[in-house]
């Protein structure tokens, strides 16, 4: 059974990236709405933990005003599935004009010192359009890393759409990424990690909306092993075709401490700014997984 599941989903995302990107933009975009309705209606296990995590995010909504958050999620959530299947086929002025970031000047600057630049992401908006403008209309190529995925065929498509965007993309697995992370970073480059939610042994616990929540210490660690900035960006859609963003000032590194107490401290500070960033923009953070520890311990979906 396993196989054949393997199989279907390998066979479902390679139909999207097939047949999504050929269809007209409103086409692809009323599509992704009707999706994530009729996903929204039935209530499965994804759209109740959304529901259940945005509940924390905005702990006076409603039951009525929760469900048209979680509905209005679900629809940023698919918009951005359409787009990344389409991506391949954008042309490269409309991934330029797709896109406005605020305060991007501060990776810029960054990178023009000669230090390397660390991004640190959550799950929002559309975190590829984002690379995809960095490296095509920004002129910045940079290293990233990709979770292993079942099967592999899959963990291949994803690897190769990421790296038509122009991404260096490197496997989750083994702690290698972390040595050529850091070498990238020496030589001045920029890495981008999407970074809040860590549920291994090693992720770092952080208050987030007023829980203890789980996020990697990996950007923390490699800002204090090559003196990389360490710059936290949220990321939002509006009503048009347009994606939105801002780049908040860098995390520093204290100067006392051990280097975990210094991690902790770093990885609060990114857990604070992506809070800031959910909060204005709590529907396009898309949180369809367990994330708090309190959550974990109840054993709920």
């Amino acid at each position: 059974m396993s196989t054949v599941r393997d199989r279907l989903t390998d066979t479902l995302y390679g139909a999207g990236w097939s047949t999504v990107k050929r269809l007209p933009e409103p086409v692809a975009g009323a599509l992704g709405r009707t999706i994530a309705d009729t996903t929204w209606r039935r209530r499965g296990t994804g759209v109740l933990r959304l529901e259940a995590n945005l509940a924390r995010v905005v702990p006076d909504a409603g039951p009525q005003e929760l469900a048209a958050l979680s509905r209005a999620g679900m629809r940023s959530y698919l918009r951005y599935w359409m787009e990344s299947f389409r991506l391949p086929a954008w042309s490269a002025e409309r991934v330029r004009d797709g896109v406005e970031i605020k305060d991007i000047d501060r990776l810029f600057d960054g990178l023009a010192t000669g230090r390397g630049v660390i991004l640190a992401l959550p799950h929002m908006a559309n975190w590829d359009l984002a690379g995809a403008w960095l490296a095509g209309a920004g002129g910045v190529p940079f290293t990233t890393v990709a979770e292993r995925l079942r099967p592999e065929t899959l963990y291949d498509r994803f690897v190769a759409y990421r790296e038509s965007l122009g991404m260096e993309v490197l496997p989750h697995t083994g702690g290698a990424a972390f040595g050529t992370l850091a070498r990238r970073l020496r030589d001045g480059r920029l890495v981008a990690l999407v970074a809040d939610r860590d549920l291994s042994a090693s992720g770092v616990e952080v208050d987030f909306f007023g829980a203890t929540a789980r996020m990697p210490a990996g950007p923390a660690l490699l800002a204090q092993q090559t003196g990389a900035l360490l710059l936290p960006v949220s990321l939002w859609f509006d009503d048009s075709r347009v994606m939105r963003g801002q780049v908040f000032p860098p995390v520093p590194v204290p100067e006392a401490g051990t280097r975990a107490e210094r991690t902790s401290v770093m990885t609060q500070a990114v857990a604070d700014a992506f809070a800031t960033g959910i909060a204005e923009h709590p529907e396009d953070w898309h949180m369809l997984q367990r994330l708090w520890v309190a959550d974990l311990d109840r054993g709920s979906a």
